[in-house]
C-alpha cells in the first residue's frame, strides 16, 4: 500500500508540475495584455491607426490566461472559497472537504465542460474557424480548443489534489507538504 501512496505521489506532483510550469508561463500574458491594450490605445488616438487582429489579440490573451491559468490558481488554493468555516477545520477534516469537493464537483464539471464543448471545438477545428471581422486573427479554432485544455487541467489537478489529501489523511503530511509547495 506504501508502495502505491508513494507512485500515486509522484503521478501527483507530475500532474503540479505540469499547472505549475503552464500557469508560470501563461501569467506572462498579462503583461503582454497591457502592453499590447496600451499600443492599441496610443495607435488610434495619437496616430489614428487601427488593427482589429492587434485589438482581437488582447481578448485571446485575456481567455487564455484564464482558460489556461484556471488549474495553476486551484493548485494554489486561489479560487474563491469559504474560508470561515474551512481555516477552522482540523487539517483531516479540511483534507475531507478537499477530496469530495474534488470528486464530487470538481471533477464532474470538468468532465461535463470537457463532453459538452467537444463538438463545439471539432466544428471548429473542422472550419479552420478564423475571425467573423475583416482583418481578425486566424486560428479561432485553436483557441477554441483551450475550452477542452481548461478542463483536461482542471481534471487533473483535481486528481492531484485527491491524491494530497488521501495521503493527508493516511498520515502522510510531510510528504504531502513536500510535494505541494511547487
Amino acid at each position: 500500500m506504501k508502495g502505491v501512496i508513494s507512485l500515486l505521489e509522484r503521478i501527483a506532483s507530475l500532474f503540479e508540475l505540469i499547472n505549475e510550469w503552464l500557469g508560470r508561463a501563461v501569467s506572462w500574458l498579462s503583461l503582454f495584455m497591457v502592453l499590447v491594450t496600451f499600443a492599441v490605445v496610443v495607435l488610434r488616438y495619437v496616430f489614428d491607426l487601427g488593427w482589429i487582429w492587434l485589438q482581437e489579440s488582447v481578448t485571446f490573451m485575456h481567455g487564455a490566461l484564464f482558460l489556461v491559468g484556471a488549474a495553476y490558481t486551484l493548485k494554489h488554493e486561489g479560487h474563491v472559497r469559504v474560508d470561515i468555516f474551512f481555516q477552522r477545520f482540523s487539517p483531516q477534516r479540511q483534507a475531507w472537504i478537499d477530496m469530495l469537493g474534488s470528486l464530487l464537483l470538481l471533477m464532474p464539471v470538468c468532465l461535463f465542460i470537457f463532453l459538452i464543448s467537444w463538438d463545439y471545438v471539432v466544428q471548429s477545428w473542422s472550419l479552420r474557424e478564423g475571425s467573423r471581422e475583416a482583418g481578425g486573427l486566424d486560428g479561432v479554432y485553436l483557441f477554441k480548443s483551450l475550452i477542452l485544455m481548461m478542463a483536461g487541467l482542471l481534471l487533473i489537478q483535481g486528481i492531484s489534489t485527491v491524491i494530497r489529501s488521501l495521503s493527508r489523511l493516511m498520515g502522510r503530511v510531510d510528504e504531502v507538504e513536500a510535494g505541494s509547495d511547487g
